[in-house]
């Protein structure tokens, strides 16, 4: 099936509530405050509510090239045109930092993925201003003048792009989109000080410690970069939306209403352009050889910028090229690739088997990313007979003789069941079984994985 059979675990789970606080750490708490600031109308239109949530970080926080071309003469900004409690939930969550396993300026999305406030506000600022190739020669322009061509189409494939490599040539320009949600921290996540870096381990995932009124989010385990899902996937949005706002003529939509149709029912009523399809329409809109060209263009622009950055001191060009290269690879391989593999399964379970949706309750990529398919609160299609009494979990790929990654590994043995019972949603005293003890006929999970299973906690090897 899809290159591969899908081998599945089953974990028995139940389901109480939780308490509720005000002003949670919810993406439908920030919508609130971006229509609280357009019923003021600042001056600079839907504009200003990006810069008074953005203005809450660091001076110089925004990327110089999106700061400069801030038209000239507009007036400052109300220092607080917001209420007292939605200044102080916009404080914490304006800036994105790890410290430890703590994770700040995070949020949790309605569709149950952790989003990081920053970046996404990156992507609507620079879409608002209208999507623009910045050219590298000439990055420090004054203000007012925005400078660069306006970009067009959706992948950005032009004659010119070439793949990173060696004797190629970096680009001329950089997109102020990607390079303001997206490029720059992924090329900086990615310079290591050996010649080959390996792959630091993208998107570090994490427990909320209540999903009624969430406050805190901790990691499962200390991540090795800061590019963790929330901020995947905070970046991702940011881009999604900046390039559609790049498209729309003036006057462009209320950014409440924009926010609350993504993370909703859909943008403009299309249900397929909404924050569960990122990563789908992500892999359609970003290719791995325009983002290797835009993360090394980034990187060189933030170099000459910030001559004495830490990461990018008297680092060369080819160096530079490097780390775009690898960084582009692994976030469209690790983490946008596994999404098409999992349409592929949903698209077998609904256009061939008929079934209303993917037959099991979730799906884990080699990406780590847990991917709901039933979910907590619909029956699965994944054991006859014991449907109604668990929870179907698979990995994506054949597992004879191999084992999945280390971060699909860690998911479904830690992760899941962790998080699982912080929210209330897992009963202590679970049991964990291999589909061959449920069905006869089937060797899934297949023998290198079943024989790793049967050491993990909560497995049982006799079936009442």
């Amino acid at each position: 099936m899809a290159g591969g059979h899908l081998c599945f675990l089953l974990v028995l789970l139940l389901w109480p509530g939780g308490s509720a606080d005000s002003l949670p750490l919810l993406m439908d708490s920030i919508i609130q405050a971006v229509a609280e600031l357009e019923q003021k109308e600042l001056e600079g239109g839907p504009a200003a509510s990006v810069r008074v949530l953005l203005s809450a970080g660091p001076p110089g926080g925004l990327p110089r090239f999106l700061r400069d071309s801030v038209s000239p003469g507009a007036s400052p900004l109300d220092p607080d045109p917001l209420g007292a409690e939605l200044r102080a939930l916009v404080d914490r969550v304006a800036q994105h930092e790890v410290r430890g396993r703590q994770e700040r300026g995070v949020l949790l999305a309605p569709d149950g993925s952790t989003v990081a406030l920053r970046p996404l506000l990156l992507g609507l600022e620079a879409g608002q201003q209208g999507r623009r190739a910045v050219p590298l020669g000439d990055g420090l322009r004054p203000p007012g003048d925005t400078g660069g061509d306006t970009l067009a189409g959706s992948r950005n494939d032009s004659a010119n792009v070439t793949w990173v490599g060696e004797q190629a040539e970096p680009p001329a320009a950089v997109d102020s989109l990607l390079a303001a949600a997206l490029a720059t921290e992924l090329g900086l996540a990615f310079l290591h000080p050996r010649p080959i870096p390996s792959p630091p381990g993208l998107g570090s995932e994490g427990c909320w410690d209540r999903l009624s009124s969430p406050q805190n989010f901790t990691l499962l385990d200390p991540p090795t970069t800061p590019l963790t899902m929330a901020f995947l996937n905070g970046a991702l949005d940011g881009v999604l939306l900046g390039e559609h706002l790049s498209r729309l003529p003036p006057p462009r939509p209320r950014l409440s209403l924009l926010l609350g149709q993504y993370y909703g029912a859909g943008v403009d009523g299309d249900p397929g352009f909404r924050s569960n399809f990122r990563r789908q329409r992500g892999a359609a809109l970003i290719s791995a050889p325009n983002l290797a060209q835009q993360v090394w263009g980034a990187l060189i622009l933030l170099q000459s910028l910030e001559p004495r950055h830490p990461q990018l001191h008297n680092r060369s060009r080819e160096q530079l090229a490097q780390a775009a290269s690898y960084a582009s690879q692994e976030f469209t391989q690790a983490f946008l690739g596994c999404a098409a593999s999992l349409r592929a399964v949903q698209r077998f379970h609904q256009g061939v088997r008929g079934w209303d949706d993917v037959g099991y309750s979730f799906v884990v990529g080699s990406d780590g990313y847990v991917y709901e398919g039933r979910g907590w609160h619909w029956v699965g299609a994944h054991t006859r007979g014991y449907n109604f009494r668990g929870f179907g979990v698979a990995f994506i790929g054949d597992y004879t003789a191999s084992l999945p990654t280390a971060a699909a590994l860690r998911t479904v043995r830690d992760g899941l069941p962790r998080c699982a019972s912080r929210a209330g949603l897992l009963r202590p005293d679970y049991k964990l079984l291999g589909h061959r003890q449920l069905r006869r006929g089937t060797d899934c999970p297949g023998d290198a994985l079943f024989h790793l299973l049967r050491t993990w906690p909560h497995f049982i090897q006799t079936v009442n």
